[in-house]
C-alpha cells in the first residue's frame, strides 16, 4: 500500500562561494598566483593592478545573489545599484604596506642539458654499431633520476623488440650496458647499490684501501650493509685499522650517481614563504607576504556598458541579453575581490595565532620550547572551525629567523613528564635526537637504554615509544648506527 506524506528536515550546505573560499585558503602563494591568472582570463570585467579613483560605480550596494542569475530577467536588474557618483567602493581604498620591491616577483630558472642529453652526448665519443647505438640509446632512457637502471636484462630485451623492432640477446645488452657504466657520473646505470658502488670503486686509484674496500663490495656487501664488522675483519684477516680505511672510501662514494648531475631535468619546488616573522625590539611581528595581496578592481569598460544601456531609451533583446551577462561578471568580480580579502585575513589571522601560541619558540628558535598544540587549539582562539586551520596549516610556510618552516611542523601532540606538566612530543623528540648524536657510535644506544636515558631527564616513556620516535626521525636501530 502506497502512502504519501511531507517530511521537513533541516541540513546544512555549503554554498559555491564557500567551496570556492577554502579552496582559496588552501592554496600556497604560487599556486595562489596561478588561480588568481586564471579568474583575471576567464572573467573580463576583472582586472589586475592600480586604476585611478576617478571612476563612479559601485558594486557594495548590491543585492542580488551570484549563482543565482540563471533566471533573471533584464528588467529586474535596477543598474543604479551598480552605478553611483558620490561613493568609492571599499574594495577601490583597501591598502596594504607592501612595496613592489619587498619580494622578488618573478622566479628565475636555470636552463641546461638534460641528464639523459648529457649521457647520450659521451655516447657519440664511443664508436658503435647502429644496433649497439640503439641499445645504448635505449638504456641511457632508462635510466632514472638517481642513476639506476632498475629492469632486467629480459625485460629490457623484450621491450626493445616491441617498441624498438631491435631483435638482440642478453649477452649483447649487457656488453653494451658496460659501455654505459664507463660513462660519468661514475656509477650511473647500475642495476643495484651494490653495483653502482663497485664501478664507482674499480674507477678509482688501484691504493690498498681501494682494492680492500672493492673486496668488501664484490665479496661480502650483505655483511658490509648490516656492519658486522668482526666477520670482515676475520673473513678478509685485516685489522680494525685497514677495515675503517676501507670503510671510509666507501663512505665517500656517492649513492645516487644521478643526483650528482645539476643539469638534470628534475622538477625543482620553490617555496615561496608565505608569511614572515621578524624580532623587533624583542617582539614579535608577522608580515603577509605581498604576493598574497594582489590588487584587483573592476574593469571600468563594464562600467561604461552599463552607462551605455541605461541611457538607451528603447533597449534591444541583445542589450537586454548583454546586461544579464554583464550583471553576472560584475557580480562574479565583485565576489572574487571580496574572497581575496577574506583570504588574506584568514591567513593573517590564523598565523598570528599561532605566533603567539609559540611565542617562546619564536623568539628563542629553540624546538624545545615548542607548545603542545592542535588544530582545535588555534581554531577555539579564533573562533573558525578545525578544517580551516588545517587548510592554512598543511600547506603555508612562514619565514622566520630560523629558516623557513612548513607551519603544520609547530603542530604536536601533548605527553606528561614526570611532574604531571604537558610537553610536546616534538621536545621529547628533539631531546631524544640529541642523546643519539652524542652517543658513542662503537657502542650505539639500544632503544631500551634511550627510554632510561629519557626517563632520567623526566619523561617517562616506553621502548616501543622510543622505537616509533627514532623511526619518525629518520634514526636506523643501534646495530646500523655502528661505527668502527
Amino acid at each position: 500500500m502506497l502512502k504519501q506524506h511531507l517530511q521537513f528536515k533541516l541540513s546544512q550546505k555549503l554554498s559555491p562561494q564557500q567551496i570556492q573560499l577554502m579552496k582559496l585558503i588552501q592554496l600556497p602563494t604560487q599556486a595562489f598566483e596561478q588561480r588568481l591568472k586564471q579568474e583575471l582570463e576567464e572573467n573580463p570585467a576583472l582586472e589586475g593592478g592600480k586604476e585611478e579613483l576617478d571612476t563612479d560605480f559601485d558594486l557594495d550596494n548590491t543585492n542580488d545573489e551570484f549563482g543565482d542569475n540563471e533566471s533573471i530577467d533584464a528588467s529586474d536588474i535596477n543598474v543604479d545599484e551598480y552605478l553611483s557618483d558620490d561613493e568609492i567602493p571599499d574594495y577601490r581604498t583597501q591598502a596594504n604596506n607592501y612595496s613592489s620591491d619587498d619580494e622578488e616577483k618573478v622566479m628565475p630558472y636555470a636552463a641546461g642539458t638534460s641528464f639523459t642529453q648529457h649521457l647520450i652526448n659521451q655516447l657519440n665519443t664511443y664508436r658503435l654499431s647502429d644496433e649497439e647505438r640503439d641499445i645504448a640509446e635505449f638504456l641511457v632512457g632508462s635510466v632514472d633520476e638517481s642513476g639506476y637502471i632498475r629492469r632486467s636484462l629480459s625485460e629490457i630485451m623484450d621491450d626493445l623488440a616491441f617498441t624498438q623492432n631491435v631483435y638482440t640477446t642478453e649477452d649483447k645488452i649487457d656488453h653494451v650496458l658496460k659501455i654505459v657504466h664507463q660513462l660519468d657520473p661514475a656509477g650511473v646505470g647500475a642495476r643495484s647499490l651494490q653495483e653502482c658502488l663497485s664501478i664507482q670503486l674499480h674507477r678509482k686509484s688501484k691504493t690498498p684501501d681501494c682494492e680492500l674496500a672493492i673486496n668488501i663490495i664484490d665479496n661480502a656487501f650483505d655483511q658490509f650493509t648490516k656492519k658486522h664488522y668482526k666477520k670482515l675483519i676475520q673473513k678478509f684477516d685485516i685489522s680494525e685499522m685497514q677495515l675503517r680505511d676501507a670503510v671510509s672510501e666507501i663512505e665517500h662514494l656517492n649513492p645516487k650517481p644521478g643526483g650528482s648531475y645539476a643539469g638534470n631535468n628534475r622538477i625543482v619546488e620553490h617555496v615561496v614563504p608565505d608569511f614572515a616573522i621578524k624580532i623587533v625590539d624583542g617582539e614579535l611581528q608577522l608580515t603577509l607576504n605581498g604576493r598574497n595581496a594582489p590588487q584587483l578592481h573592476v574593469s571600468r569598460e563594464y562600467n561604461n556598458m552599463l552607462k551605455g544601456y541605461k541611457d538607451t531609451k528603447e533597449k534591444s533583446k541583445s542589450q537586454k541579453d548583454a546586461v544579464i551577462f554583464i550583471k553576472q561578471k560584475l557580480d562574479a568580480a565583485k565576489w572574487f575581490i571580496e574572497a581575496i580579502k577574506q583570504r588574506q585575513q584568514t591567513l593573517f589571522v590564523t598565523m598570528s595565532a599561532i605566533m603567539h601560541y609559540q611565542k617562546e619558540y619564536f623568539l628563542t628558535g629553540d624546538e624545545r620550547k615548542l607548545k603542545p598544540m592542535i588544530l582545535k587549539d588555534i581554531a577555539d582562539e579564533i573562533a573558525m572551525d578545525v578544517s580551516t586551520v588545517s587548510r592554512v596549516a598543511n600547506s603555508k610556510y612562514v619565514d622566520t629567523p630560523y629558516g623557513t618552516k612548513l607551519i603544520k611542523e609547530f603542530f604536536s601532540e601533548s605527553m606528561k613528564n614526570d611532574q604531571g606538566e604537558d610537553v610536546s612530543t616534538r621536545e621529547i623528540k628533539k631531546i631524544l635526537e640529541t642523546v643519539i648524536e652524542e652517543e658513542d657510535k662503537k657502542k650505539p644506544l639500544t632503544d631500551e637504554t634511550l627510554a632510561s636515558i629519557l626517563k632520567e631527564k623526566g619523561y617517562p616513556i616506553a621502548r616501543r615509544t622510543v622505537a616509533k620516535y627514532r623511526e619518525q626521525l629518520d634514526i636506523p636501530v643501534a646495530r646500523l648506527r655502528k661505527k668502527i
